[in-house]
């Protein structure tokens, strides 16, 4: 009630004062621009990925960002290791992929799973060093915010490791670590009780144990809404160390000096028409926002 009353009353007192207030800024701040860079300017799917300016680069017409070179290399194996002029170390990435993938198939042919297994994980660490050793060789100014996003999708923390902020890795391997642990823990148990669920409910076979079906089921949807709450888990401390590695290598540069300061002061805002008429009586009350940096 009393807060009704009052906005009651200031209502009262700014129409019975019938003085309105204005605001005013600077004609600049409407029409300034603030990006002096045109290529800036492309649309964001235009710029996201080109082939014309991958190919170009491959061909050293052009410059590559770390990432363009690396979803390039991505697709096609081996250009990234063209763009860095490393051509000798091509026999190696094709050598690694193309026998490992058919060394894979030609042992799965044969029944021999474990060599096959091995065969397809040796293409596929071959896969991960070309990607990781383009990125290592890519030539550019430190810090680079593409080098350090790459780092740390390719192994988490490392990231952290090249923008020099080490102290983070307890942080984000102590998440993931955490988190792993917790899913192996939830999966085994929620493979447990699903296990016992089945053999309670099997009419085929009698079941002894002493957990009954009703406990065995509540448990088993128990356990697996942890399994996948841990999945989430992995998941936003990976994303989380990939951002902040982005982030902060962007920021490396950022001041932070102690002649950074805000100063906010109240201000009278003069009337479109006062130096013409030299009254003030249409001036408004406002605040004004300095900052010296």
């Amino acid at each position: 009630m009393k807060r009704i009353l009052c906005i009651l009353v200031v209502s009262l007192m700014a129409f019975a004062i019938g003085t309105p207030a204005y605001a005013q800024f600077k004609s600049e701040a409407f029409s300034q621009s603030y990006n002096d860079d045109p290529e800036s300017e492309k649309d964001s799917t235009d710029v996201m990925f080109s082939f014309k300016e991958f190919f170009g680069g491959v061909a050293h017409k052009n410059p590559l960002k770390p990432g363009t070179m690396a979803f390039g290399s991505a697709i096609m194996p081996g250009t990234g290791q063209m763009y860095n002029k490393d051509y000798w170390k091509l026999p190696i990435v094709y050598g690694g992929l193309i026998g490992g993938v058919a060394g894979g198939y030609y042992f799965k042919n044969k029944g021999n799973s474990k060599a096959s297994t091995l065969c397809f994980a040796a293409a596929g660490l071959t896969y991960w060093g070309m990607v990781m050793d383009e990125v290592i060789c890519y030539e550019a100014d430190y810090p680079s915010a593409g080098k350090a996003t790459l780092y740390s999708i390719l192994v988490p923390g490392l990231g952290q490791i090249y923008n020099g902020e080490a102290w983070k890795l307890p942080i984000y391997w102590g998440g993931l670590m955490g988190s792993i642990h917790f899913y192996v823990l939830n999966k085994t148990n929620y493979a447990r009780f699903r296990r016992i669920y089945r053999e309670a409910t099997d009419t085929e076979n009698a079941y002894s144990g002493p957990i009954g079906a009703e406990t065995a089921l509540y448990y088993r949807n128990v356990y697996r809404r942890y399994r996948d709450y841990s999945v989430l888990a992995i998941a936003g401390f990976y994303l989380l160390q990939v951002i902040d590695a982005n982030v902060f290598a962007y920021m490396h540069d950022f001041n932070i000096a102690d002649d950074l300061a805000m100063s906010i002061d109240p201000v009278v805002i003069p009337s479109d028409n006062y130096y013409a008429s030299g009254s003030g009586f249409n001036s408004a009350l406002g605040i004004r926002l300095g900052i010296t940096f």
